[in-house]
C-alpha cells in the first residue's frame, strides 16, 4: 500500500546536517563493517550495495528489508505511477515461485511481508524467526530480480489499483495533500502523485515496469538493513549471495536524462487550488511554505516549530488544556473541528505548515488569518516554555518510535539510503536539547515571515479568504 499522507514523518527526525556533524561518514570498502553510532555496522560490497544492520544477540525475530532510492519522483509524467504499480505486482510471482508457493513459504514460515512506496522511496520488508532469515532474503533478492510481470497479472492489479485510487480519492486529507503538492511542485516530479493519474494506471504495460527495475533498482541505490537477532556478517555473506550481481548503474542513456531532471532542485510556487463541493460539509484546508531538506541544519529546528504549533482535536477529551496557544484559542472561539500541524522533508526540499478541518463555515477567514497570526508570532514572541514543551515530546517520540525490529529497521533503512550513516536516538537528543527559542525565532523569520504560500482546499470552501489577502497575512508584525 502507498504511503501517501503528508504528516509529521517521526522516523525523518533522525537525518539532519547538523547532528550528522558529530558522526563520521561510513567508509566504504568491499566486505569492511565500520562501526556507527550505538551497534549499527554498515558494509558496502564492490557493486555499491550496502548491508546496514543493528544486532540484539536477545532477539528471537528479526526483519529484514531492502531499502531503495526510487519512488513516485523517479518517474516521468507519461509513467508516473509505474513504482507503486510494481510494488503491487511484486508479490505474484517470480522465474523460481509461483504467487501460490511464495504465499505458502511465507506462511509455513510464520512471516510477515510487505511492502510499500512513497515519493522518494520503495521498500519491501520481511519479519521472521532469526532461523529463517536466509530464506527471507532469498524471497526478497527473488522478487526484486525475478518477478515475472505477467500480462494476466499486470491486468488483474490493474483493476486492483483503480479500485484503490477510487477509495483514496474518497479520503478528503489524502486529496488535499496530494493537492497542495500539486500545486506547490507545479510540472515538477514531486507535484505527482504516487497511484498516479487514472489514465495512467490503465495505461501503464510490462515494458514500462521493467525499464522502471532496470533504469532504479541498482546497487548504488539500495540498501539491505537487519535488525533484531541476525548477526551483520551473516547478512553481508548472504548479500553477497543474493545481491551481488546486481548492476552497480542503469544502463540506458534514458536513465541517465531521468537522473538529471531528479538531480534538478525542486521549485516551489506560491499558488493555491480550491475545489468547492458543498455536498461535502467540511472545509478542508491546507497551507504551508517551502520547509527543509532532511539534510538542512534547520531541520530540527523546524520539527520544534511544527510541535509549537501543535495538533489539536475537539473529540479529544482534554483539548481544551493542550499547551498550544493556537489550540486554546481555536477551541475556545469554536474556529475548527481539528488541525494538524506538520513538517515533512524531501532530499532538497519539504512543506511545512498545517491541515485544518472546520464546519464553522462562516469564520473560515477568521480560522485562517489566526492560524497564519500564530504563524507570524513564531518570529518575534517565542518563549522558552513553548520550546521546552515541543523538545520534550519530539524526544519522546523519536524514543516511542523505535520499538520493535520493524521500527528499527525502518530507521536505519531511511537513514542509510539518504546519507550513508545512521545517528543514534542518543546524538539526535543532545541536538535536540541545544535549540532555544532564539533558534526558532530565527528559522521562522527565514522561512516563514512573507514567504510564498501554497494553499490546498477541499469541500465548503466559499468562506475562504482570497489568496492575496492569505499571503498578507504572513508578513503583518504581530509582536
Amino acid at each position: 500500500m502507498a504511503s501517501r499522507r503528508l504528516a509529521f514523518n517521526l522516523h525523518q527526525a533522525l537525518r539532519s546536517r547538523a547532528a550528522l556533524k558529530a558522526v563520521q561518514p561510513v567508509k566504504r570498502g568491499f566486505a569492511s563493517p565500520v562501526a556507527l553510532p550505538a551497534t549499527t555496522q554498515s558494509t558496502t560490497l564492490s557493486n555499491g550495495f550496502t548491508i546496514a544492520t543493528e544486532h540484539s544477540p536477545w532477539a528471537q525475530t528479526s526483519t529484514v528489508g531492502v531499502w531503495i532510492d526510487a519512488g513516485s519522483r523517479a518517474e516521468t509524467d507519461k509513467t508516473n505511477g509505474t513504482a507503486h504499480f510494481l510494488e503491487h505486482l511484486a508479490f505474484k510471482g517470480t522465474n523460481n515461485r509461483s504467487q501460490h508457493q511464495l504465499e505458502l513459504e511465507i506462511e509455513n514460515m510464520g512471516a510477515h511481508l510487505n511492502a510499500y512506496t512513497s515519493r522518494e522511496n520503495t521498500v519491501y520488508y520481511a519479519k521472521s524467526f532469526n532461523s529463517d532469515v536466509p530464506k527471507s532474503v532469498n524471497i526478497l533478492a527473488d522478487i526484486l530480480q525475478n518477478s515475472k510481470l505477467e500480462p494476466a497479472a499486470v491486468e488483474r492489479e490493474r483493476d486492483v489499483i483503480l479500485r484503490e485510487q477510487e477509495e483514496v480519492d474518497k479520503q478528503l486529507e489524502e486529496v488535499v495533500f496530494d493537492h497542495l503538492h500539486a500545486t506547490a511542485f507545479q510540472g515538477q516530479p514531486l507535484g505527482r502523485t504516487i497511484l498516479g493519474p487514472k489514465e495512467n494506471i490503465e495505461t501503464i504495460n510490462r515494458d514500462n515496469l521493467l525499464e522502471y527495475i532496470k533504469t532504479n533498482y541498482t546497487a548504488d541505490r539500495m540498501v539491505l538493513v537487519g535488525a533484531g537477532g541476525v548477526p551483520h556478517e551473516q547478512l553481508v555473506k548472504l548479500a553477497e549471495e543474493y545481491f551481488g550481481g546486481l548492476p552497480s548503474q542503469p544502463p540506458t542513456s534514458a536513465a541517465m536524462a531521468l537522473s538529471a531532471e531528479q538531480k534538478r532542485t525542486p521549485e516551489f510556487i506560491g499558488s493555491e487550488i480550491r475545489l468547492r463541493d458543498d455536498t461535502i460539509p467540511t472545509a478542508n484546508i491546507a497551507l504551508a511554505v517551502e520547509g527543509v531538506s532532511w539534510k538542512d541544519d534547520d531541520y530540527f529546528t523546524a520539527l520544534i516549530a511544527q510541535a509549537i504549533i501543535g495538533n489539536w482535536d475537539r473529540a479529544m477529551g482534554n483539548s481544551p488544556y493542550l499547551g498550544s496557544k493556537l489550540s486554546s484559542f481555536v477551541n475556545h472561539q469554536g474556529l475548527a473541528n481539528s488541525y494538524m500541524s506538520f513538517s515533512t522533508s524531501y532530499s532538497d526540499t519539504g512543506l511545512w505548515g498545517i491541515y485544518l478541518v472546520s464546519e464553522n463555515l462562516t469564520r473560515l477567514d477568521d480560522l485562517v488569518h489566526f492560524t497564519l497570526r500564530e504563524w507570524s508570532r513564531l518570529c518575534f514572541n517565542v518563549t522558552s516554555a513553548e520550546v521546552e514543551r515541543a523538545k520534550a515530546q519530539l524526544k519522546a517520540s523519536i524514543l516511542l518510535s523505535l520499538d520493535g525490529t520493524t521500527a528499527i529497521a525502518e530507521d536505519i533503512g531511511r537513514q542509510i539510503i539518504t546519507t550513508g550513516r545512521r545517528l543514534s536516538p542518543e546524538d539526535v537528543e543532545r541536538v535536540i536539547g541545544q535549540i532555544t527559542e532564539k533558534d526558532v525565532m530565527d528559522f521562522a523569520n527565514r522561512k516563514i515571515w512573507d514567504q510564498d504560500i501554497a494553499v490546498s482546499a477541499v469541500g465548503s470552501v466559499e468562506g475562504m479568504l482570497d489568496y492575496n489577502r492569505i499571503r498578507a497575512d504572513l508578513s503583518r508584525n504581530v509582536s
